[in-house]
């Protein structure tokens, strides 16, 4: 029951911030489960089948607040549908042993990915009319959707990143069609491990308890988006998913005791001054912005 509980408050934060950065539900969510000893291939499809259910009501909840932009939309949705088919069968045909290091190490690296976005993360510029090609939007929605089946994350971290980098679109289009394409991903994904595994892979009591989280966290994120700033929030997923994946990591390698422990405090020293800057950093503009309200 102790298990359950910690799922369920991992599935409600890791939806909380998913829905109001468009990322990080499916590291966070593959990170524990690959702590508790499932598969890499188990962990995915479990994730999987529970972003089934989360991403449709986020998706929902964006539809309805109009945070979608319709050409990104339609160049994501059926690109990343077929990249996380692709990738879930591609997993599901390695053996464990030899992927759980690899996948811990993909998962490291996005850690890493969203703690440097968020601690570098500048004030957002005006965005621009929106305009996005589909020769760009396209591969990118394929290879997000290929990573996110493969690691059991990555389509938000990689796609959200991307798309605003472009700076065509403003962040809550970005964000609401990321979340809602990703409807489509977890669904294709999960057939694909259902095809290639079958039920059994699946964690149905630990699916329940990240959906039960994820259900309640859904509407809130919006709320959760405006209470707190994104760098905050990306920091601190960041530092969550680092934390965990070198658990896994330090074991493949063999790293054991004192230097175990001296690697779990450098990490957590360099990651917890970030998040002191990023509060900050993130007070002081809040403080500007009343003093010195900015007028069109």
């Amino acid at each position: 029951m102790h298990r359950l509980l910690v799922f369920a408050l991992v599935g409600l934060v890791a939806q909380l911030v998913d829905g109001a950065l468009g990322m990080a539900y499916g590291v966070t969510s593959s990170s524990l489960l690959l702590l508790y000893g499932l598969t890499p291939a188990a962990a995915s499809a479990s994730v999987h089948l529970a972003e089934t259910i989360t991403t449709a009501l986020s998706g929902l909840a964006h539809w309805r607040l109009g945070n979608w932009h319709k050409p990104t939309l339609r160049g994501l949705v059926l690109p990343g549908a077929v990249g996380a088919f692709l990738g879930a069968v591609l997993l599901s045909s390695l053996p464990a042993a030899r992927v759980r290091p690899l996948v811990a190490g993909f998962l490291l690296i996005l850690g890493v990915y969203i703690l440097v976005r968020f601690a570098l993360a500048s004030t957002p510029r005006r965005p621009r009319p929106p305009r996005i090609r589909l020769r760009y939007v396209v591969p990118l929605g394929f290879v997000a959707g290929l990573l996110d089946a493969t690691g059991g994350g990555g389509w938000g971290p990689i796609a959200t990143p991307a798309l605003m980098v472009r700076g065509t679109l403003p962040p809550h289009q970005v964000v609401g069609s990321v979340s809602i394409a990703e409807f489509a991903v977890a669904l294709s994904a999960t057939l694909g491990f259902a095809l290639s595994l079958g039920w059994e892979a699946v964690a149905w009591a630990q699916v329940a308890a990240l959906v039960a989280g994820g259900a309640v966290a859904a509407p809130l994120a919006a709320w959760m988006a405006r209470k707190l700033p994104a760098q905050v929030l990306g920091v601190l997923v960041g530092t969550a998913v680092l934390l965990v994946n070198l658990r896994t990591l330090f074991g493949a390698a063999g790293v054991t005791g004192l230097a175990r422990a001296a690697g779990y405090v450098v990490v957590a020293a360099v990651c917890g001054g970030l998040l002191v800057q990023v509060a900050v950093r993130s007070r002081r503009t809040a403080v500007s912005q009343v003093q010195h309200p900015a007028t069109d």
